[in-house]
């Protein structure tokens, strides 16, 4: 870092149809700013909104030169939508945050002060999700102590996406190509010195969260498959499980067949075995299918994503005037 100089803070806001919620975003991120000594960019990422939201980040870029826009060329999702963000950051450090204000923009500050003083992620960790119902804040809860346990990398628990990560953080990131990324894995796998600082989320500001059971449901499967085995042996064990089940079963029926006879022919057992032996077949089939997706997926080596648009903040132009870090389709 150039001593002569302020560092500059990259925010990155990954948006999709909030315009309901996106001005007073940032109005509210724009207040916590000014009262910091350093320079600042705020990277929003249109990902293919079909609302407002591509224009009023537009008239944002209008009336304050710290708005960077990065639109891309259609909706690739929040995952692909931050790692444009993380890819195209001109910072010292990146700070990402969502746009519904469910992540309080006043914790800015002292994620800045932790990477001062030397730490390379520094991770906002919830203690209270407020405005969630009881169904999804369990399964969330479920989600990550599951996790935890299977993966041999740790991720932190009731963690979303909230933190701030020094510029060689973000570099290591941007080194990592796979197409099914699941983030937190990711901030955690690069290791480097991190940190948890603590918080309450609030319930969303406006607008509709772009989250339902089943996006969450995929959600989680790349989690898990993107960080563990443990599934497929997981049916490697039922598999063994149930021939050896099967096995003993047998000899049960041999034996008592021999001894006492079988007058009455066995066809509800039999259809119980077959049943049961089938379905266990399917999910075996159903986890190996779930990993030869992805594999096919990473072996196709297209981008990431297209970017439609670039309209860079003057605080990023001072750092790159000729916009040498843009990454228009990124591998």
């Amino acid at each position: 870092m150039n001593s002569n100089r302020q560092p500059l803070i990259s925010i990155v806001v990954p948006a999709y149809n909030e315009e309901a919620v996106l001005s007073q975003f940032h109005q509210t991120i724009s207040k916590v700013l000014s009262q910091l000594p350093l320079d600042f960019e705020i990277v929003y990422i249109n990902d293919g909104s079909t609302d407002g939201t591509l224009n009023i980040i537009k008239e944002l870029g209008q009336s304050d030169n710290q708005v960077t826009l990065i639109d891309l060329s259609r909706n690739f999702g929040k995952e692909i939508a931050l790692s444009a963000g993380l890819q195209n950051a001109a910072g010292d450090a990146v700070v990402v945050i969502d746009a519904d204000l469910q992540d309080p923009p006043e914790l800015i500050p002292e994620l800045i002060r932790e990477w001062q003083n030397g730490y390379d992620v520094v991770y906002a960790q919830r203690t209270h999700r407020k405005g969630e119902s009881l169904l999804k804040r369990t399964t969330a809860h479920l989600f990550y102590r599951i996790i935890q346990r299977i993966s041999k990398i740790s991720i932190p628990e009731d963690t979303g996406d909230f933190r701030i990560l020094s510029r060689r953080a973000v570099n290591a990131l941007n080194t990592l190509g796979e197409q099914h990324r699941f983030m937190k894995g990711l901030f955690a796998w690069i290791g480097y010195k991190q940190k948890a600082v603590q918080y309450q989320r609030d319930p969303r500001f406006a607008g509709e969260t772009k989250w339902n059971y089943r996006k969450l449901w995929n959600f989680a499967l790349d989690g898990i498959t993107s960080f563990t085995i443990a599934p497929l042996k997981i049916s490697t064990y039922l598999g063994l499980l149930t021939a050896a089940s099967a096995f003993a079963y047998g000899i049960y029926m041999v034996i008592n067949t021999l001894i006492y006879g079988n007058p009455v022919p066995g066809y509800p057992s039999l259809i119980v075995i077959v049943l049961v032996m089938g379905g266990v077949q399917l999910v075996a089939i159903g986890i190996l299918g779930e990993y030869l997706g992805r594999i096919f997926n990473e072996t196709k080596r297209r981008p990431l994503y297209f970017i439609n648009e670039y309209i860079p903040s003057s605080k990023a132009n001072s750092r790159n005037p000729d916009n040498s870090h843009v990454n228009y389709n990124q591998q």
